[in-house]
């Protein structure tokens, strides 16, 4: 039995879980005396940051070098509309004085890098990785390999999350020894691209925070296991056993190649670059000067010409969000395995694609000129966002 002291207010701040079965005074005081670093503090972070500091971890380092921005309110519970604008580890830090004040916070605003790895994180006790990139995820694991920390790691997309524990227990894989290779960058979309139902990421980062209170009491079986959830399934959980660490793993093993240094190590470059920037592709004309015009003039040949054929080819449902008058939607997947079918290369028609970013309509042009398509082709230089910014600031951007 414990013979430390809690000072006296806290008994009742923190009695409902002193409480329960193997948790205690003990595990109270084992919660006061722990520090976690949480890399990120969006959509994970967040609720990570709020369940770890309400249940008293002691010492919470926040790292995430971007600022607040008013797509971020959906899911990233505690910034505010009033703290557009600064940085995520700032505003989650004020956001846990309230909650807690007892806490120590330490917002660093500075980017996660090879380089600071080591020095930022080596002061915690347990790393938790709430990011939303390849880079950083390979980067995190070597770091706790390296510093002998347990890895909470979480991910969300759509109405789907993850839940693992890396580095930790007996013979506990690190997340190189599940996933060698990474996703090529191109594949790997981000929220912004795909979309996130909000409450699925608080699903994942509560329960990221559930896993570090057990690893901190000592209430963790310590057996590696993945957890998967899906918003739409039934049962909407299914727990995966994860196999030992692998022999030949370059980051954990004990035989092969060996990770070189982490400050010397482009991570980047090892998971094939940097994931690419839709916003500019879609902005790009050189190379394509015949095969594409600008919202602006788009507007004036929609004003005159009467033999326009304005097609969408984003999915139904971002259609549905909002949409150009007289456009019509064939999702591009469909338009590509059949242009024809859907567009007469014979008709004496002007035909213009459009999409979201500019991106998707350019594989539309080529489909459709690759499939005979004669005259007039071409798709809207940064689609919709441009529209928006050049032609209609009343039309919505998401």
């Amino acid at each position: 039995m414990s013979t430390g002291r809690l000072p006296l207010e806290d008994y009742q701040r923190y009695g409902r879980q002193m409480i329960l079965d193997g948790f205690g005074l003990e595990g109270q005081l084992k919660l006061q005396k722990a520090s976690v670093a949480v890399v990120g503090a969006g959509g994970l972070g967040c609720p990570a940051l709020q369940y770890l500091a309400a249940a008293g971890v002691g010492k919470l380092g926040i790292i995430d070098h971007d600022v607040v921005e008013l797509s971020n309110l959906q899911r990233q519970i505690l910034h505010t509309q009033e703290r557009i604008g600064i940085p995520k580890a700032v505003s989650a830090a004020e956001a846990i004085k309230q909650i807690n004040s007892r806490v120590e916070v330490v917002p660093i605003t500075s980017a996660l890098l090879p380089t600071n790895a080591l020095d930022l994180l080596e002061p915690y006790d347990i790393i938790l990785d709430c990011t939303d990139n390849a880079p950083t995820r390979y980067l995190l694991s070597d770091t706790a390999v390296q510093l002998g920390k347990p890895l909470v790691s979480g991910a969300a997309q759509k109405y789907d999350g993850q839940l693992c524990i890396y580095n930790y227990g007996e013979n506990g894989p690190c997340y190189r020894c599940l996933f060698p290779k990474p996703t090529a960058p191109e594949l790997a979309g981000s929220c912004a691209e795909v979309g996130i139902l909000g409450v699925v990421t608080g699903i994942i980062g509560n329960l990221q925070a559930l896993e570090t209170i057990k690893i901190i009491t000592g209430l963790h079986e310590g057996k590696a296991s993945l957890l998967i959830f899906s918003a739409l399934s039934t049962p909407p959980f299914r727990s995966i056993k994860l196999r030992s660490k692998r022999p030949t793993c370059p980051a954990c093993g004990v035989e092969g190649q060996k990770v070189g240094r982490i400050s010397e190590t482009d991570y980047v470059a090892f998971c094939g670059g940097d994931r690419p920037d839709w916003v500019s592709k879609g902005m790009v004309v050189e190379g394509r000067t015949e095969y594409r015009i600008t919202a602006k003039e788009m507007r004036h040949v929609l004003q005159s010409s009467p033999t326009t054929r304005l097609i969408d080819v984003r999915p139904p449902v971002e259609y549905g969000i909002c949409h150009l008058p007289n456009s019509i939607n064939v999702p591009l997947n469909e338009l590509v395995a059949d242009p024809t079918s859907f567009v007469k290369i014979d008709e004496e028609l002007e035909t213009y694609f459009v999409c979201r970013l500019g991106n998707d309509s350019q594989l539309a042009v080529d489909a459709l000129r690759s499939a005979g398509g004669k005259g007039i082709i071409k798709d809207v230089v940064g689609g919709l966002r441009a529209w928006s910014k050049d032609v209609d600031p009343d039309f919505p951007v998401y």
